[in-house]
């Protein structure tokens, strides 16, 4: 059976188009990151640290997050002094959000959505609702002590965005307190 050339070509550079259009998605989302981490720190950036995540710590994630489909064994983020900076993800109603969330002293200090791929809900995205965060704690319970507004339409976007702040303030704490132990045992 013989193939016409001419199909053959356009599926080809169909192929070749989406593949480069695919890496320079994967390309701004890094940048995003890298953009959000540069402006939590300013001038010096910290080198990037690790968070394992032994059984304990799997425990209270899922129980925060509300599923045991956390990924990964460890978790990167970048410290100085109080503040912690965490890039995230959770499932919307399909597909991930990228969360950029800085923590000093045990509060947000900033939360951005980095990279949104559902098609709907955008509005998480907006300073209007992202604000809401700021200043926010978490309780014994691992709640936030501040109650977040939601978006008519957006329900499971906004889920996902508390999760993701409450689990970023959650792995703050398990660093601060490393932090103080480590410097107590000097």
């Amino acid at each position: 059976m013989m193939c016409n050339k001419g199909v053959m070509t356009g599926f080809i550079t169909l192929f070749v188009c989406a593949s480069f259009a695919t890496i320079a998605l994967a390309s701004d989302h890094f940048d995003e990151q890298q953009h959000f981490i540069d402006a939590s720190f300013g001038e010096t950036i910290p080198q990037s640290k690790t968070l394992w995540l032994t059984k304990d710590l799997k425990k209270d994630v899922a129980k925060i997050m509300g599923h045991k489909n956390f990924q990964g064994l460890r978790v990167r983020y970048h410290t100085e002094g109080a503040r912690t900076v965490w890039v995230l993800e959770e499932i919307g109603k399909y597909k991930p959000i990228t969360v950029g969330v800085s923590v000093n002293q045990g509060a947000i200090e900033k939360l951005r959505v980095l990279a949104y791929r559902e098609s709907h809900g955008w509005e998480v995205k907006q300073d209007f609702f992202t604000r809401q965060f700021i200043g926010a704690k978490l309780s014994k319970k691992w709640r936030l002590d501040e109650d977040i507004d939601g978006i008519s339409g957006a329900t499971l976007s906004v889920r996902a965005l508390n999760k993701l702040a409450r689990l970023a303030l959650y792995f703050d704490s398990v660093v601060q307190q490393s932090n103080t132990e480590a410097a107590t045992a000097k």
